[in-house]
């Protein structure tokens, strides 16, 4: 289900007129072939991204945001994964229907990403500015005097201290901190339309997470790109997105504005998240200083009947156990998985 009304929010939640969609994702199911059975990573996953907007897609790990970022960039390997069936539209354009050479000139050009670790992404046989300049070249065609001006010209729009220097530089020779900046780089190098970002802080301590994110937040406004945050961090999406999808186990169970999702939760993994949060500007009993949620993420590979949830939900009924709940609109905008809201 696509959410039919959605406002874009402005950075302080403010309503702004609705920006065209620039990606709509229609029932993808993205599943693996492994020897213990079939896993269902992307299990009929439905997004909306507008110009200039950022998204986040929340949950623990093992609740497959990644898997559909990695669906939607045409990245899964065959085999074990496959897209089995779904939509994914880039303006009018379905990704899935592209030849692997049309794919590979959208990647980097007007779609780009931002892996979890720069480490492993980076190749590290290749100096960084390399790295940026090839990407340029490619997807540009310009000469490899003026893709390494641009290279160098990027490095200093992120913040690499002088970026002449940095360009001659391996990636070991780099903090984590300075790696994700050249991926970042490197991600908006060719001025792409979207950036997927894949954890893009979870490596880095807090005072760079701080900065990386202010980065981004400056970089989207000055290129007027639309981003896809992949988070387990609502202190992250709090800062970053305008809308939240929050999924479990291979589905979306809330999708709303993000001024709602923190003013007015619904289902009960998103209230868990919300509690799990450390708070330190109020005064709470000590004993509900922070909350878990019981129990882990289910695997993939024996999920529990009816809602997938239940075994870890504390206002879980009979009816939960017996029947998976759709994914609904409860209010204007406001989309939920849960039976807690239907009649009993």
């Amino acid at each position: 289900m696509i959410p039919s009304s959605r406002d874009s929010y402005s950075a302080d939640g403010s309503s702004a007129m609705k920006n065209d969609i620039l990606l709509k994702v229609r029932e993808l199911h993205t599943y693996f072939d492994t020897e213990e059975g079939l896993v269902k990573a992307a299990d009929g996953i439905d997004i909306v991204i507008r110009e200039g907007e950022t998204l986040g897609l929340v949950g623990e790990s093992g609740c497959g945001k990644s898997v559909t970022a990695l669906s939607i960039m045409r990245l899964i390997k065959e085999p074990p994964g496959k897209i089995v069936k779904g939509e994914i539209l880039f303006h009018d354009t379905d990704l899935l229907r592209l030849t692997k050479a049309e794919m590979r000139h959208m990647r980097g050009n007007r779609l780009s990403m931002i892996f979890q670790e720069p480490m492993t992404s980076l190749n590290p046989i290749f100096r960084v500015g390399d790295q940026i300049s090839e990407a340029i070249r490619i997807h540009q065609g310009v000469p490899k005097r003026t893709a390494r001006d641009q290279a160098v010209e990027m490095l200093r729009r992120v913040g690499i201290p002088d970026p002449e220097s940095g360009i001659k530089e391996y990636p070991h020779q780099m903090s984590g901190g300075m790696r994700q900046r050249v991926m970042i780089a490197m991600a908006l190098s060719c001025n792409p339309e979207l950036m997927i970002a894949d954890e893009p802080t979870t490596a880095l301590d807090v005072s760079i997470q701080a900065q990386i994110l202010d980065l981004m937040n400056k970089l989207k406004e000055d290129y007027g790109a639309s981003i896809l945050l992949i988070t387990h961090d609502l202190g992250v999406i709090a800062e970053m997105a305008q809308t939240v999808a929050v999924m479990y186990a291979g589905k979306i169970v809330e999708y709303v504005d993000i001024v709602t999702l923190f003013d007015n939760p619904k289902h009960p993994y998103t209230l868990g998240l919300m509690e799990s949060i450390p708070k330190i500007d109020e005064w709470v009993p000590e004993d509900k200083m922070l909350r878990t949620i019981s129990g882990v993420v289910p695997s993939l590979h024996h999920l529990p009947p009816g809602c997938y949830f239940q075994e870890r939900c504390s206002e879980a009924f009979d009816r939960c156990t017996r029947e998976a709940p759709p994914l609904v609109e409860i209010e204007p905008g406001h989309l939920l998985r849960c039976w807690k809201y239907e009649e009993r």
